[in-house]
């Protein structure tokens, strides 16, 4: 089990920087991981039989007999589980092919798991003690009072908490179950190969090629795509099963009305506020995605897009490749003139090896920043393969990168946003780096490509996600019903995606197969409309920080180091936002429209 090399990647790129995981743990057989190991299995067994049956009492008391004190070595405790968690995780994420890598990674899994198991009492216990005592002991107990926004969040699980036995069969049953298919969509979707002119390439290579000017290249690469998929689908279509019905199972346990009443709650945000997101964003479907590819098939030539077109460049679009180094000083530049201590933070993720960037064989796809622990730093993985979009991505993962590391003051057991918020700074900083280079950009032809790819951004990150909630959602309505077949789950995909793209796109035959790789679906049910939740949001920030005078930046800040301490009510009225106002979210999706009239505007000019 070796840790990735550095890589030159794409041709024009010059080399690409791999993350150093050293700074968690030497190596997986270091003598410092093992005794890591051993102090997190000895001290959760301490704590086990120091405090279970025993929180009541301490709610009445101050010191070391106290409830604060419970919390605090609590938090060191999950700060040390998530350190080892995030190490075995990341180890992984950086070869998910490598046979050595998985076993390490769910040989830890397992031990954490076992581990928790131990802990799972605190939580269950708490939410037992009379809430008029809990009361008490935030108001007597300082150091409890520091947990405060923990135990009022924990309160809200109460309604759906199971007795502890249950509780602990969940949690320990979890490993063979959800985590053991989520192990196998992963390990499958990696070791996929897709045959494009004779060469085979993994996945994220060949989604690439669908931003290649070359039409032909782009219908290739969709053909492969969809030949590799339908191979698989048997495999997905069982995960997919799988998976949704242990979620139902879990859901009836917990008595959850909506199938998506679970996600919402964690990311403390009410169901009527995400109706009101989903509602607002299909209704602007034809004013959004509909005219803007109509727009595009114009500007290609064509009267109707084939699917695989949707993301082609435009003919005015520079076709080159962005080295890693104007990338990094295209990002850092756009943080640094809204903030200099922005990128002051970004800079560390280059600088320190807190970055894993090549895409290489066996890497998980897409992108992330994960966040590890407070006593660590974040890291972020990319695939960049040099295209604008990887640019908007690096910018993207580098604002959850800084989010995280300014959160991180909150502990282990507060710093971590609920999903709807956490897409707020990486949105913001793709807004930044997006309007640092359209503010220099003078020439009509190079401002219009980039207005566009900006849209079409825009478009993925709200039409594109919202469509895929209410994917899930047909999803896991009909699988109540039966196992379903990849036939129907093709037919539920093309349904939203028909609706969603609009008459201006052509869905042929082999797109029916191309929900199989969505991770989303499978590790995070429901996430996806954190992210139309996110960009809305920043779309009405960006609104106020552009009419701002002063003290914006000040505030901005303040919601990022609040991490999990506040519900997004707070968060967002000193900005004098509401995402409970029904014309909250159409503000938001005015700005794309915007965007869509002044690229109408340009094309008339060019």
């Amino acid at each position: 089990m070796q840790q990735p090399e550095a890589s030159a990647g794409a041709a024009g790129l010059a080399d690409l920087p791999v993350w150093k995981l050293s700074d968690l743990y030497p190596s997986a057989d270091s003598p410092e991981f093992a005794e890591a190991m051993k102090t997190a299995q000895e001290e959760s067994l301490a704590f086990e039989t120091k405090w279970k049956g025993k929180l009541a009492d301490a709610a009445t008391k101050t010191g070391d007999a106290g409830l604060g004190q419970a919390l605090k070595e609590m938090d060191a405790l999950d700060d040390l589980i998530g350190r080892i968690g995030s190490f075995a995780g990341l180890t992984y994420y950086s070869d998910m092919t490598d046979g050595a890598n998985a076993k390490f990674f769910g040989d830890v899994q397992a031990k954490l798991t076992d581990l928790s198991s131990h802990l799972l009492f605190f939580t269950l216990e708490l939410n037992r003690v009379d809430d008029a005592v809990i009361d008490a002991a935030m108001t007597n107990d300082p150091l409890a009072g520091h947990y405060r926004p923990f135990l009022v969040d924990l309160r809200k699980d109460k309604p759906h908490q199971l007795e502890d036995k249950i509780e602990q069969l969940f949690l320990e049953k979890s490993q063979t179950g959800a985590a053991a298919f989520n192990r196998l969509f992963d390990e499958t979707l990696a070791s996929l190969r897709f045959n494009v002119d004779g060469e085979e390439q993994p996945l994220e290579a060949t989604l690439n090629l669908l931003q290649e000017p070359d039409p032909e290249m782009r219908k290739k690469a969709a053909a492969a795509l969809s030949e590799t998929f339908r191979k698989n689908e048997r495999i997905f279509t069982l995960v997919t099963n799988t998976l949704a019905k242990d979620k139902e199972i879990s859901d009836r346990w917990r008595n959850f009305e909506d199938i998506a009443d679970s996600r919402h709650l964690a990311n403390r945000v009410e169901r009527e506020v995400v109706d009101a997101l989903a509602s607002a964003v299909k209704a602007a479907y034809p004013r959004l995605s509909h005219r803007y590819y109509q727009m595009k098939a114009r500007w290609l030539g064509m009267d109707q897009m084939n699917y695989w077109d949707r993301n082609a460049p435009l003919p005015e679009s520079a076709n080159r490749i962005i080295p890693w180094s104007e990338a990094k000083d295209t990002v850092l530049s756009a943080y640094g003139g809204f903030a200099p201590e922005m990128a002051d933070i970004a800079e560390k993720f280059f600088d320190g090896g807190w970055i894993d960037a090549p895409a290489r064989a066996g890497k998980a796809p897409g992108a992330f920043a994960h966040p590890t622990v407070p006593s660590a730093h974040p890291y972020v993985l990319v695939n960049y393969l040099g295209k604008p979009r990887d640019v908007m991505t690096l910018a993207h993962e580098l604002g959850h990168g800084v989010h995280q590391v300014l959160a991180a003051e909150q502990g282990a057991l507060m710093c971590q946003t609920p999903l709807t918020l956490a897409e707020t700074a990486s949105v913001f900083g793709e807004m930044l780096t997006f309007r640092a280079l359209l503010d220099k950009t003078s020439d009509k032809r190079e401002r219009k490509a980039m207005l566009a790819q900006k849209v079409e951004d825009m478009i993925n990150t709200v039409v594109r996600q919202i469509a895929f909630y209410d994917f899930e959602r047909k999803i896991h309505t009909a699988r109540k019903e039966g196992e379903l077949t990849a036939e129907k789950i093709g037919e539920l995909w093309l349904s939203v995606q028909e609706e969603s793209l609009g008459p201006a796109i052509k869905i042929s035959e082999g797109y029916e197969t191309w929900w199989t790789y969505i991770p989303h679906f499978i590790h995070s049910p429901f996430y996806v409309y954190a992210y139309a939740f996110g960009d809305c949001l920043v779309n009405s920030l960006y609104a106020v920080y552009q009419n701002a005078e002063t003290g914006f930046q000040d505030k901005y800040f303040e919601l990022l180091k609040a991490g999990g301490t506040k519900h997004h009510s707070e968060l967002l009225a000193p900005f004098g936002l509401d995402a409970t106002d029904p014309s909250f979210w159409d503000r938001g999706l005015s700005m794309i429209e915007g965007l869509i009239d002044e690229l109408e505007a340009l094309d008339k000019t060019t």
